[in-house]
């Protein structure tokens, strides 16, 4: 997508499309309403007949306007109350959900909307992603059966008012990264596998600004990763422990924040098996480890004065007979000895091997997972908010500021020590589950026994990072745009 910075007024810009607003009392936006002086009420007659109401993200979308250069015209209800940022990126949404299909140039008019609590780079930012979600479409397993080409969608935007180019070119390079993260979580695991992230993650360091590291299965068995290889040894494709090291600060000594992604490429639930309705969603078991890989992505476009460490540790957890058991203990690669009370709670597994090896061996300034951890939390939360756990005050503030900021919306859950002892086992350490009860508070409180004080905070998004059924089904790349807000305000 091109974008273009333009002082021309709204009548006259020459685009296939002008995008301009009108609120709920009738209130056109100054460039509405040159565009209504131009076409001698046009737009006015339009609200007046009750084809637009001007409610919140409702749009309608008009042939060419006399008296304007625009091809068309789409009017876009902004309500009647105050902006919040929820309204609008539903706004932002229509539009380019609106826009989609037309051909050439999208000129919008919205820097009237902008206040301190919105202002205009956050709109330009929030537009680029927009259109980065509405353009998506996944291709990569489909034959090409349509003989009339790509279908038509626009090839630029002409933002009218300020210069936010800088606002814009940063909402592409994070709407970029969530589609390589939707990319890779939509996938089928039969292509995407813990290899196949591996190779991804060395496509990414290909032009010589990240540093990959490549840790197989048996090499962590040596180490004495066996929580890790618990899982991995279910299935024959071989698990990966992934790390990719960005170097952006003056001094490379610079202690690096970390993020881990989970990527349990299928997840059958091993021994303790899955249902089989909607099994098939378990490809998007792996979509903390795609997040990752998108942010890091994005990092490399965007260049931070940051130290960076992207780690993802890959297996499949499938059912076989060297798979673990109930019941089984292994000793984790920290030392501690777990109890699998149930091998569908593999995601902790694999994870807290990661998180010794990473806190080990690179003593990151902060530590942040992202896991599709547990139904626990989407029942607790649906689809709109992901999980956040920690007991870092500072961490918990710059997550929720990230979230406010890219409207990737996360809410804090308890992580206090009287859940705790709900992982006690008669016969190791801990045991791998807590019980019915707070689910998805007792597995970060697994999670937090391998932190060793780093400061540490947990992303549980098993009702963000996909949606499930119909049209929508797909990967959402949630949460890319939370994770590159984050850690460019390091």
């Amino acid at each position: 997508m091109n974008y273009q910075i333009s002082t021309d007024s709204a009548a006259e810009v020459q685009a296939s499309c002008i995008v301009v607003t009108i609120d709920q009392s009738g209130k056109l936006s100054d460039s509405a309403a040159a565009i209504d002086s131009a076409s001698q009420g046009y737009l006015q007659a339009r609200f007046a007949a009750g084809d637009i109401q001007g409610k919140t993200a409702q749009t309608l979308l008009l042939p060419a306007v006399a008296g304007i250069k625009a091809g068309r015209v789409l009017l876009v209800g902004t309500g009647k109350e105050t902006l919040t940022a929820t309204a609008a990126v539903k706004i932002l949404n229509a539009i380019a959900t609106a826009t989609a299909g037309i051909k050439g140039s999208i000129a919008l008019a919205l820097e009237t909307l902008s206040s301190n609590a919105l202002p205009g780079a956050w709109w330009a930012e929030q537009t680029a992603l927009a259109f980065g979600n509405a353009l998506y479409r996944y291709t990569a397993t489909k034959s090409k059966q349509d003989d009339n080409g790509e279908p038509a969608q626009p090839d630029s935007l002409i933002w009218l008012g300020s210069d936010q180019s800088a606002a814009l070119a940063k909402g592409e390079v994070i709407a970029q990264g969530v589609s390589y993260a939707k990319h890779l979580g939509n996938l089928p695991p039969n292509i995407c596998t813990p290899s196949y992230l591996a190779s991804e993650a060395q496509k990414l360091a290909a032009n010589g600004a990240l540093d990959v590291t490549i840790l197989d299965e048996e090499e962590l068995e040596k180490m004495g990763a066996g929580a890790f290889v618990s899982v991995a040894k279910g299935s024959s494709q071989p698990g990966k422990m992934i790390v990719m090291k960005y170097n952006g600060a003056a001094d490379n000594n610079t202690a690096a924040h970390m993020i881990l992604g989970k990527g349990i490429t299928f997840d059958t639930g091993g021994i303790s098996l899955k249902p089989g309705l909607n099994m098939d969603e378990m490809k998007y078991d792996m979509c903390g480890a795609a997040s990752v890989l998108g942010t890091m992505k994005a990092l490399l476009a965007l260049k931070p004065a940051i130290n960076v460490i992207g780690m993802i540790t890959s297996a499949e957890n499938m059912p076989a007979g060297h798979a673990s058991k109930p019941g089984d203990v292994v000793t984790t690669l920290s030392g501690k000895t777990v109890e699998i009370l149930n091998t569908d709670a593999e995601g902790r597994l694999v994870l807290c091997d990661a998180m010794t090896y990473g806190i080990n061996t690179f003593n990151p300034a902060s530590l942040v997972d992202i896991a599709t951890l547990t139904g626990a939390c989407m029942a607790a939360l649906g689809r709109v908010n992901s999980g956040l756990f920690t007991t870092d005050e500072t961490l918990a503030g710059e997550l929720q500021q990230a979230a406010s900021y890219s409207g990737d919306k996360v809410w804090r859950l308890p992580l206090e020590d009287d859940y705790q002892e709900l992982l006690d086992s008669n016969f190791a350490d801990i045991a791998n589950i807590g019980g019915p009860l707070a689910g998805a508070t007792t597995a970060a409180c697994f999670l937090s026994r391998f932190t060793e004080g780093t400061p540490w905070a947990h992303l549980d998004i098993a009702g963000t990072a996909w949606n499930s059924g119909g049209k929508t089904k797909g990967a959402t790349g949630r949460p890319v745009p939370l994770l590159v807000n984050y850690l460019l305000a390091k």
